[in-house]
Parts: C-alpha cells; sequence; structure tokens
C-alpha cells in the first residue's frame, strides 16, 4: 500500500467475562482477567430489569478490561493461538472488526488452572481502524470520514490473514 492513511491497525481488544451476578464468582472473574492481561479490570453493571434472573440496573454482572497498542497484540496473538488461528466469516461485522469467545482460560498458552478461581470462558473483541478515524470521535471540530475510509468485512478478513496467520472459513 502506497498510501499510509488506508492501512489498518488493530485500536483496541476488549476482553469480557460475564458472570450474571455479583458476589464471589465476580471477584473470582475479576482475579482471572487481572492475572490474565496484567492490567486494572473494570465492572460491568446491568443497564435494565429482569426479574427472572434477578437482576435490576446498576447490579455489577461482569467485568472487562480494555488493551490497546503493544498489549493488545500480544494477547490478541495468545487467544486466537487458543482457538488453533481458526476464525468463522461470521465472526466478522460489516465494518472488519471482530469477536470470538474462548471456553475455558486454561485454553491461553501458558495459563494453569487454579482451583480456588474455578473455569471461566471470556470473549475477545477486536476493533479495527485506519488512522484519520479520530477526526468523527473527537469533541471539538468533528467531521465526516469518507465512505472509503470504513473498513469492509472483506478487509477486516485480509487483515487478519495478513497479519496473524489466522485461517478465515465459511
Amino acid at each position: 500500500m502506497d498510501n499510509p492513511m488506508r492501512q489498518i491497525k488493530v485500536e483496541k481488544v476488549t476482553v469480557n467475562i460475564g458472570v450474571g451476578s455479583a458476589g464471589e464468582s465476580l471477584e473470582n472473574a475479576k482475579t482471572l482477567l487481572e492475572r490474565i492481561t496484567g492490567k486494572k479490570v473494570v465492572e460491568t453493571k446491568a443497564k435494565r430489569r429482569n426479574p427472572a434472573f434477578k437482576l435490576r440496573p446498576g447490579l455489577p454482572i461482569g467485568v472487562k478490561v480494555t488493551l490497546r497498542g503493544e498489549d493488545a497484540i500480544n494477547f490478541l496473538k495468545r487467544a486466537l493461538a487458543a482457538k488453533k488461528n481458526k476464525l468463522k466469516a461470521s465472526n466478522f461485522d460489516e465494518f472488519g472488526n471482530f469477536s470470538f469467545g474462548i471456553h475455558e482460560y486454561i485454553d491461553l498458552p501458558g495459563v494453569k488452572y487454579d482451583p480456588s478461581i474455578g473455569l471461566y470462558g471470556f470473549d475477545v473483541c477486536v476493533t479495527l481502524q485506519r488512522p484519520g478515524k479520530r477526526v468523527a470521535l473527537r469533541r471539538r471540530k468533528k467531521s465526516k470520514i469518507g465512505k472509503k475510509h470504513f473498513i469492509k468485512k472483506e478487509e477486516g478478513i485480509n487483515f487478519v490473514r495478513e497479519t496473524f496467520g489466522v485461517t478465515v472459513e465459511g
């Protein structure tokens, strides 16, 4: 590519564990995410009331971590290795972003089972962007981005194939 503004890069990787209730399981998930990523964890809270699951607004029901830069790339390589470097085409959205789940944290290379925590799975969501995306997101002097500057699904798939050596099926 000749134009540096057309290059795709990983903006962020978000790792999420949804527990569904507060208490010991939420604390275990928090400990696990801190151990896996090495970053500070943020609690996610329920937005709606759901009596069937005993949820009310503001009740903590999960934890997440947002990784950027080199930390994001390193974690993403480990997470893709846990999936044996295979993704489905349905994992990608129309803007090239993709997400996938890992059933058990012990699938990650270099992570051992901890009986005090138990077994948890987590979701990995990857957001891709091109340079110049900030123009549409900044607070002052916002501006629109042209249609050609958005990442398409096929471009996201090609980026993941070339950069991380992932096989995308179907």
